[in-house]
């Protein structure tokens, strides 16, 4: 395997370390001792940044203003903001936005995806179902508009209802909890059901008719929401039913996960070699102390361990290349070892740290609530084995 990145990746790469340089992790105030969310918005001047340096049409074709990149350069790009904690949906919004370019209707496209390239539009998408445990799709229902409510028509006008008018479109009704950014997005993304259990994705303004948002904080102390949605209507459009949208989105996002997980436990295992080459007990610095020595090397290597994988990953869903196993198969291998991982990355950081990690006026303690974050978005190590094993089964090697 050659993880070589192209020039037009490592460029993205550099673009992202400069707008990142300038951005502290501990602007807003910490999680430990807030009881809310830490902050009401997003940061609007770094994503204001990463707009003018075209960060966020990364994965957008020049016919919709973007630079036509892969998700390998997102991912690049994601590993940078985790240093610094960027508090911006990078991720979610660049996502959706490349899934309805991919596979979404091209008219919608054209109008939609120009404005999320230079961050007019916000986009967060809905990918924990009700539970968190449970396919997200299976939490919300998607009928065709007329169907199981006595009407064939609407009798209600556009104006009148925020959504589509006439009797064409859909229909949704369910709940995804634990949606990021959803209080200033301006559009979610919503997987559900047919009622022959297909999965689709439906495109959904967040000022419906019909949706509701439930405030939710997340262990990293940002705004979560619980959306629901009660018969709120789609138009025809505005709802993705090509066979593997969810999927590949779902995939897409998993892997930038893992990219976000690889970035913060990069700079923590940085933050412990300079404390512990610093910090001195008995006359030397307790770097040279052999037992600290072999805990951070292990971390070294859980954080080898994750880049691999995050690359193989990655790699396949941008060239949908063939393998022993679908590339859902290299998504599970990589969030297994980003969950797990980054978990003993932060907590190995906390042991060396000693007293000093949990002080609030340091920001490690900031980096282990987003960790925790991190490791269970979209799934802890346990449920991406299951679904290794899944794979296994009926995909069998050799």
């Amino acid at each position: 395997m050659d993880f070589t990145f192209t020039e037009e990746q490592q460029a993205a790469a550099e673009a992202a370390r400069a707008v990142f340089s300038d951005v502290a992790p501990d602007r807003t105030p910490s999680p430990a001792l807030t009881p809310g969310a830490v902050a009401e918005d997003i940061d609007r001047h770094l994503w204001h940044e990463l707009a003018c340096t075209d960060l966020l049409g990364l994965t957008l074709s020049p016919d919709h203003g973007g630079a036509g990149l892969d998700p390998i350069a997102l991912c690049l790009v994601l590993r940078e903001s985790a240093k610094v904690l960027a508090r911006v949906p990078l991720l979610e919004s660049c996502a959706v936005a490349t899934a309805i370019e991919r596979y979404g209707e091209r008219t919608f496209a054209a109008e939609l995806l120009p404005r999320a390239g230079r961050g007019e539009l916000i986009l967060t998408v809905g990918a924990n179902g009700r539970s968190g445990h449970d396919p997200a799709e299976l939490a919300v229902t998607a009928r065709p508009y007329g169907e199981g409510d006595g009407s064939g028509e609407s009798d209600r006008a556009d104006g009148e209802t925020g959504g589509p008018s006439g009797g064409s479109g859909w229909v949704l009704d369910g709940v995804q909890s634990a949606v990021p950014w959803a209080q200033v997005a301006d559009w979610i993304a919503v997987p559900a059901h047919t009622a022959g259990g297909s999965p689709v994705l439906a495109l959904v303004p967040r000022s419906r008719d019909g949706v509701t948002l439930a405030e939710q904080v997340s262990t990293s102390g940002e705004r979560l929401a619980e959306v629901r949605l009660e018969a709120v209507r789609v138009e025809a459009r505005e709802l993705i039913d090509a066979v593997g949208c969810w999927d590949w989105l779902r995939s897409l996002l998993t892997t930038g996960t893992c990219a976000l997980a690889l970035g913060l436990g990069e700079r923590v295992l940085a933050m412990t070699a300079e404390y512990t080459g610093k910090r001195e007990q008995f006359g030397f610095p307790v770097a040279t102390f052999q037992a600290v020595a072999v805990q951070a090397a292990d971390r070294y290597i859980d954080l080898r361990a994750m880049e691999a994988t995050l690359w193989q990953a990655a790699w396949r869903i941008s060239t949908a290349a063939g393998g022993p196993l679908p590339a859902a198969g290299d998504v599970a291998v990589a969030k297994i070892w980003a969950s797990d991982g980054v978990r003993r990355v932060v907590q190995t950081a906390q042991h060396l740290h000693g007293g000093f990690g949990a002080d609030t006026d340091y920001p490690l303690h900031r980096y282990h609530a987003w960790a925790k974050q991190i490791e269970l978005s979209l799934g802890p190590a346990a449920a991406h084995e299951e679904a290794l094993g899944d794979l296994l089964a009926a995909h069998p090697l050799g």
